[in-house]
């Protein structure tokens, strides 16, 4: 994979052209927005930036889709196939998106929270792939190896169950820490003072389980503790932080 084209330059777009880019040539970025691409094309040394589909160069190894998830049929149907490689970047999108339009082609699927500001190393992360054969698999493969030592298989049900463990692993505890923030505030208390208690947190998964790691006022059926925090909450803090109790309460035994 000497040449590939990165088609977007949103979140995921932006590490991966930074990723690849130490790695192999890109040739060209495109986005909907020529200032997007360009910027994004410059930040890498790239000299090729476009706003046209239609302008895509046709003699790249691979072509790389990384817009939103309900875009990817869209720029499928906009574009030729050239027998190049082609895959797209989502969780949630099956690669059947390409079946009828491409003869090569596969799914991409990296496990990570990416924001455009924020350029991600991807050495660790771990990417899924997919293929329809074995051939387009082991490019795919190939693809995957230039960005990250953690390549694994898995079909479109896989990564459809690992997109809904990545909103509760990310998205809803990001949340969480969004609730908390306002809590400290309220109380005129910076949310610095939680950042030592995440990290340690997330350090520990390297040693135990995350029920295993579990701690607090719910593991412990601690309910005098419990019912005087659920005093201090209203609104949806308050019916989150019941819910949840619940759930750990139900998960675990009263020692």
């Amino acid at each position: 994979m000497k040449r590939v084209v990165i088609i977007g330059s949103g979140n995921v777009a932006t590490s991966l052209a930074h990723g690849l880019a130490a790695r192999c040539e890109v040739a060209q970025i495109y986005s909907r927005q020529l200032a997007h691409a360009q910027e994004l094309a410059d930040a890498i040394g790239c000299d090729n930036a476009t706003d046209d589909l239609l302008a895509l160069i046709p003699d790249a190894d691979a072509y790389i889709i990384a817009v939103r998830d309900d875009a990817i049929a869209d720029v499928i149907a906009a574009t030729p196939d050239n027998g190049a490689l082609w895959v797209h970047t989502s969780g949630s999108k099956p690669m059947d998106l390409f079946a009828g339009h491409r003869k090569r082609y596969g799914v991409l699927y990296p496990m990570q929270s990416f924001s455009r500001q924020v350029v991600t190393p991807l050495d660790e992360v771990h990417f899924f792939i997919e293929a329809p054969d074995e051939a387009t698999l082991a490019d795919v493969r190939l693809l995957g190896e230039q960005l990250s030592c953690n390549v694994n298989e898995a079909n479109s049900d896989q990564r459809r169950q690992l997109h809904v463990a990545a909103v509760f692993s990310c998205n809803f505890a990001n949340h969480l820490w969004t609730l908390a923030d306002e809590v400290l505030a309220d109380a005129g208390l910076p949310f610095d003072a939680m950042k030592p208690l995440i990290r340690t947190t997330v350090e520990k998964l390297d040693r135990l389980t995350p029920a295993q790691s579990q701690t607090g006022p719910a593991v412990r059926h601690d309910t005098q503790v419990i019912d005087a925090h659920l005093a201090m909450l209203d609104g949806d803090k308050r019916d989150i932080y019941r819910l949840l109790t619940d759930s750990i309460i139900n998960r675990t035994t009263k020692d």
